[in-house]
């Protein structure tokens, strides 16, 4: 054989080998350790470099059960959901599915193209951008908030870190906003914040904990991200989300939308459930949740959000070492499945695959949207009701089987003995609810 050919040869063998081995799940979980880049060329360098192997690890990689994709979104429904869908992109392409109808009053069946509301997934953009400015210099993660925003809040130790983190102690203004659902909705639906506003709501409350000492999730961590984003670029957050990624990444369905009320174009209507059983159901589509912001005003459709988290993951938004600070985790429940990082949640699930994403919770809408760490792997999914905490879980049960496949009739499923079934989980709360 000419040595060019075997050299050729070679390298290919080889970089089969690191993707087959990037794509390969997880063992077990450790909050105390990220998943860096170099992780997939060092598994790589362990396995045979021959095709038969290539081929057999590849084979490792479960194909998404789309029948269980379904039983997920049809629970949605079942739980109270008008309609439901999830978008599955990987090495085989796309896969979609959707249940039941986006619009109420004109029976409109779920459209997997339309657009919706993405809640608390914004966090995630949000946070890009923050670190984006970390890399540039502007700012640094371990330094005070008053370094950059002098004064804003009492206590000179809450560091930009403890933000992304929600580990600042800073109340979550939203609790007593929808202490009464919809009253409190409709109190705030046209209403416009500034973000000192909504931050003096937040200062209002007791601290939740001191600087640093535990994880509690909070709003109020992300609108002040979203004042350090205007204070250092001198310009509205929805410049920054459009020039660092809507537009690099070819977004085209994805916008930060506020003080506007309406989502453009083909969209899905969002309906909240009252507090009062039997009571109807609120269209609770259009607002401009302004009590949100940078906290959870942009607008998406499921493959712009499988785009971004993908790219993401692949490190085409931040650098590496951005990424592996982005993806170092701590628990948020005593689950051992359930962890976040700098605006980005992990769940590990029965598998033993770990993805990365972000959850979403805004009237209306409950959103996942997770990508497997090499990013050959990604899911999108909605439903479009809330203060239904039972459509949310059955909503997370998408994720089980479309990263793990179909679940085979032995038990011993898992990876880690200790792995627990994620579908069996409720979902994480990222507003109040009160059903």
């Amino acid at each position: 054989m000419p040595l060019t050919s075997h050299r050729r040869l070679v390298v290919s063998t080889t970089l089969i080998a690191a993707l087959a081995a990037g794509v390969a799940p997880a063992t077990g979980a450790s909050a105390a350790t990220p998943r860096t880049p170099a992780a997939a060329p060092q598994a790589s360098a362990a396995l045979p470099q021959t095709p038969a192997a290539v081929r057999a690890a590849v084979n490792r990689v479960p194909a998404p059960d789309m029948d269980g994709v379904v039983t997920a979104l049809n629970a949605a429904l079942a739980n109270g959901a008008p309609g439901a869908m999830a978008r599955f992109s990987g090495p085989s392409g796309v896969q979609s599915r959707t249940v039941g109808v986006q619009d109420r009053v004109n029976n409109t069946p779920m459209n997997i193209g339309s657009r919706f509301r993405i809640g608390s997934v914004s966090k995630t953009f949000s946070t890009v951008v923050l670190l984006q400015l970390v890399q540039e210099g502007r700012l640094t993660l371990d330094a005070p908030v008053d370094t950059y925003l002098p004064g804003l809040l009492p206590d000179a130790r809450i560091t930009v870190r403890h933000l992304l983190t929600h580990r600042s102690g800073l109340a979550d203004y939203t609790d007593p906003m929808f202490a009464n659902t919809v009253p409190g909705f409709e109190s705030v639906r046209n209403k416009v914040f500034t973000y000192q506003e909504l931050v003096n709501l937040s200062l209002a409350l007791p601290r939740t904990t001191e600087p640093g000492v535990a994880y509690k999730y909070s709003n109020a961590n992300f609108v002040v991200v979203g004042m350090l984003i205007e204070k250092l670029t001198g310009k509205p957050v929805a410049d920054a989300y459009q020039r660092r990624i809507f537009g690099p990444l070819e977004l085209r369905n994805t916008s930060y939308v506020h003080p506007g009320t309406t989502i453009a174009g083909q969209h899905v209507r969002g309906y909240l459930y009252p507090d009062t059983a039997g009571e109807p159901l609120v269209d609770s589509t259009e607002q401009t949740v302004s009590w949100a912001q940078s906290a959870g005003a942009v607008i998406s459709d499921a493959a712009d959000l499988n785009t971004f988290t993908r790219a993401l993951v692949r490190g085409r938004l931040l650098s590496a070492p951005m990424m592996e600070a982005m993806t170092t985790v701590t628990p948020t429940d005593a689950t051992d499945t359930r962890f976040y990082g700098l605006g980005l949640r992990r769940y590990d699930l029965s598998c033993g695959t770990r993805v990365y994403g972000h959850t979403g919770t805004v009237q209306g809408f409950y959103t996942y949207a997770f990508s497997t760490r090499d990013g050959r792997r990604s899911l999108s999914a909605v439903a479009n009701s809330t203060n239904r905490g039972a459509v949310n879980t059955a909503l997370g049960g998408t994720l089980e089987p479309a990263f793990c496949g179909k679940k085979p009739a032995s038990a011993a499923r898992s990876a880690s003995p200790s792995a627990r079934d994620f579908s069996s989980l409720p979902a994480e709360r990222d507003l109040p609810e009160r059903h």
